[in-house]
């Protein structure tokens, strides 16, 4: 039984499995259902559709696709949409791992923000304090007159 070490990498292995870049998919299924959430492929499904069904229900029975049109027609349907669900799924889900770590980044800096309003409130009571001890100019006047008034006159 070989111990990892954690400070070598790991030998490759062989396997039977295709190897993928789950990144790489990633970013495709984010493109592909980006495109299935436009009107683009909607105009482009009705189009292809209304030409299908136009095609098959015109056309003389030698040039139709198939005996039965509308079935295969269903079937290729069914199968764009088994791939398109789990593609938008993995798509949704990508975008929550990135919402999560956003959220996690924001609400690091709104404690970080919490922080120094708290740090600069206490600064500026400090502040507060210490300007309330200082002998302002009015305070100043008062005195040096209430001392001339005091003080014996010397001639």
């Amino acid at each position: 039984m070989a111990i990892d070490r954690l400070d070598q990498p790991r030998e490759l292995r062989r396997s039977f499995r295709p190897h993928y870049d789950p990144e790489a998919f990633g970013k495709l299924s984010e493109e592909i259902a980006r495109f299935l959430g436009t009107a683009r492929f909607i105009v482009y499904m009705t189009v292809f559709v209304a030409l299908w069904i136009g095609w098959n229900a015109l056309a003389p029975a030698n040039l139709t696709f198939d005996p039965y049109p509308f079935i295969f027609l269903t079937l290729m349907l069914s199968l764009q949409a088994s791939y398109a669900a789990p593609l938008i799924l993995l798509a949704q889900n990508r975008q929550d791992d990135r919402d999560r770590v956003q959220y996690e980044q924001d609400r690091l800096a709104s404690e970080r923000n919490q922080a120094d309003i708290e740090y600069l409130t206490r600064e500026v009571a400090g502040l507060r304090l210490a300007i309330g001890e200082l002998a302002t100019r009015d305070f100043l006047r008062s005195e040096l007159q209430r001392f001339s008034e005091e003080r014996p006159e010397s001639s």
